[in-house]
């Protein structure tokens, strides 16, 4: 991957439930983990009593967390009202030059802060709730 502007990260939110996908924010600070679980299968057999993983077996995730300014007001309305129903849908983070991470995810925090002198920013973090798919963008 060459070098990229942090300031061109895009969180997307699946509008109608239809994979209409529209920018919500643009993240000033970001993260993306993607993590797998292991599922240890050594025995007393194992050879040297290395430990021995059973392949594919364990359970994957990705977490997204980051923090911006809402692109506009229907756009804080729409990530408030997912987090406080507790609602599962289409995310997309978008890296231009890179690639689209896309799939279910549920908001597990949200956060607003401000200073008495600069805007209102947001922090907030997403769990995957189901398969994420990687499309590499040309």
């Amino acid at each position: 991957m060459v070098a990229q502007k942090g300031k061109d990260l895009l969180l997307k939110i699946d509008a109608d439930g239809s994979g209409n996908f529209v920018t919500v924010a643009g993240l000033r600070s970001k993260r993306i983990a993607f993590n797998s679980e292991t599922v240890d299968v050594t025995d007393a057999d194992s050879a040297g009593r290395w430990r021995e993983l059973l392949a594919g077996a364990g359970v994957q995730r990705a977490a997204v967390s980051g923090s911006g300014i809402f692109k506009d007001a229907q756009s804080d309305e729409a990530i408030r009202a997912r987090f406080f129903a507790g609602e599962i849908g289409g995310w997309q983070l978008a890296v231009p030059d890179f690639g689209v991470v896309s799939g279910a995810f549920q908001i597990t925090s949200l956060e607003y802060t401000g200073n008495h002198d600069g805007e209102i920013t947001f922090e907030m973090a997403l769990e995957s709730a189901g398969p994420i798919n990687f499309a590499v963008t040309p």
